[in-house]
């Protein structure tokens, strides 16, 4: 277990010696960096481009849908209508914690433009707070069963370095978590700040299947090299 700053430490995994590369994956509510090391492994990932997977674990904090019961979370939920009474507080500081491991990744000399962030529902959801917001440019954004938080002024507060870093979006038709109508909400609200969104809907609940990992590895095959 690796420490990244005061309140984050993390799970890493490489897939060779000296990394070009590094995918930093965020876990959703109430899991933590454990929760997507084997998905990771179980990608087709490209030979000859060694990488690090950084897995953090989020802080541990009181959330309100779950009568105030404290678990690993990237920000405070109060309803199940995720994109009211947003945790704005909460995100940007999330963000911040996150933008920390980036940095920490150029000290170990990965350059921002090979650092893919990655995510599992509110992991998802700051995929797209930080790297829409990020003054460097990022190899890629993978978000998975989530939505844009703090819609109303993502794109006001979006930096350009980061306009045309590509999205892997994918979604659950199935999902009483996340509803997917949210999340297509969220593919046309970046579309229409011309954002290069790749979209995958599967028939599934909140939850990662077979063909979205095939539909990863491909796309990241495409963005490492």
């Amino acid at each position: 277990m690796a420490p990244y700053s005061n309140t984050l430490t993390a799970i890493e995994i490489t897939t060779g010696i000296n990394p070009t590369h590094s995918v930093i994956w965020m876990h959703g509510l109430g899991a933590d960096g454990h929760d997507f090391v084997p998905i990771a492994q179980m990608l087709d990932l490209p030979t000859g481009i060694p990488l690090r997977f950084v897995f953090p674990h989020a802080p541990l904090r009181a959330v309100s849908i779950n009568g105030g019961l404290r678990m690993r979370a990237w920000y405070d939920i109060k309803y199940t209508n995720l994109d009211k009474g947003e945790d704005e507080s909460g995100l940007r500081a999330s963000e911040q914690a996150i933008a920390t491991l980036i940095e920490q990744e150029n000290q170990r000399g990965i350059a921002s433009k090979k650092i893919v962030l990655a995510g599992f529902s509110q992991g998802g959801a700051m995929v797209l707070q930080t790297s829409l917001r990020y003054p460097e440019k990022l190899a890629g954004m993978i978000v998975l069963s989530a939505y844009l938080p703090l819609a109303n002024t993502a794109l006001q507060e979006a930096h350009f370095a980061n306009r045309e870093t590509p999205i892997f979006m994918a979604h659950g038709e199935l999902d009483p978590i996340v509803p997917i109508d949210l999340a297509i909400a969220s593919r046309q609200h970046l579309r229409a700040g011309h954002y290069a969104v790749e979209w995958h809907q599967y028939p599934m609940a909140h939850s990662v299947c077979d063909q979205e990992l095939t539909d990863i590895s491909k796309w990241l095959a495409k963005i490492l090299q």
